[in-house]
C-alpha cells in the first residue's frame, strides 16, 4: 500500500500542467515505478477489463521519445516556423522521465464480441478507463514532487516508438506525459461557476 501525508483533496488541487521541468531527481526510480505500478492496477475500467497499458522512460529512453518527437514534427512543421516547436521539444527533454499511456485494442476488441448489445460502448469506455489512468499517474507524480503536463503527439510517432520499444502492435498510443522537478509554478488557473457546471437535485 502506497502511503502519503498528503490529502486526496490536496493532491486533486494541487496537480497541474506544469512546463517547466528539471532532471533533478526527486525520489528514486524505484518509488517512480512503484506509484505507476499501483496506478496501473487500481485504475477502474469498464468489465474491470483493466485495458490499460503504460509505458515508463527514464534516462536516455526518455531523452529518446522527445528526439523522437521532435524528428517527427520536423517533416511536417515548416523550417522557417520550428523555432517555438523545438523549444517546446528541449522543455521535455529537460525532464526527468517519460510516461506513455495505450489501450490495449485487442482487449476491446474482445469485449466488443463478447457482448455485442454493447459494441458501440467499448471504444468510449475504453477512453474513460485511459482517462482515470492517466489522472491517477498525473495527481500521484504530483504527490511525489513532480511536475507534468500531458501531452499528444499521436499518431505522428506511433510507429516509431513501437520500434523503438517494441510496443505490441495492438497497444494504441493515446497520451505522452513528460515530467521533472518543477522549475517554475503553474500560472494561475481561472475557474468558470460552479453554478454553470453543476446542478443539485435533492
Amino acid at each position: 500500500m502506497i502511503k502519503t501525508e498528503q490529502d486526496f483533496y490536496t493532491a486533486v488541487e494541487e496537480r497541474r500542467s506544469v512546463y517547466g521541468i528539471s532532471k533533478e531527481k526527486v525520489v528514486s526510480d524505484e518509488r517512480i515505478i512503484e506509484v505507476i505500478e499501483h496506478a496501473v492496477k487500481h485504475a477502474p475500467s469498464a468489465f474491470n477489463s483493466q485495458s490499460g497499458r503504460v509505458v515508463v522512460l527514464l534516462g536516455e529512453n526518455h531523452d529518446k521519445q522527445w528526439n523522437i518527437t521532435e524528428a517527427a514534427l520536423k517533416e511536417v512543421v515548416p523550417a522557417e516556423n520550428f523555432q517555438p516547436t523545438a523549444e517546446k521539444m528541449e522543455a521535455f527533454r529537460n525532464g526527468y522521465g517519460t510516461v506513455l499511456f495505450f489501450e490495449d485494442q485487442s482487449v476491446v476488441k474482445s469485449l466488443e464480441q463478447q457482448f455485442p448489445l454493447y459494441k458501440d460502448a467499448f471504444a468510449p469506455y475504453s477512453l474513460q478507463s485511459a482517462g482515470m489512468l492517466q489522472y491517477i499517474v498525473w495527481t500521484a507524480l504530483e504527490v511525489e514532487g513532480f511536475g507534468a503536463t500531458l501531452q499528444h503527439y499521436q499518431p505522428l510517432i506511433d510507429e516509431s516508438v513501437q520500434k523503438m520499444w517494441g510496443v505490441p502492435e495492438n497497444w494504441k498510443l493515446l497520451a505522452q506525459m513528460p515530467f521533472g522537478k518543477p522549475t517554475a509554478a503553474p500560472g494561475e488557473k481561472q475557474f468558470n461557476s460552479i453554478d454553470e457546471r453543476m446542478k443539485v437535485f435533492k
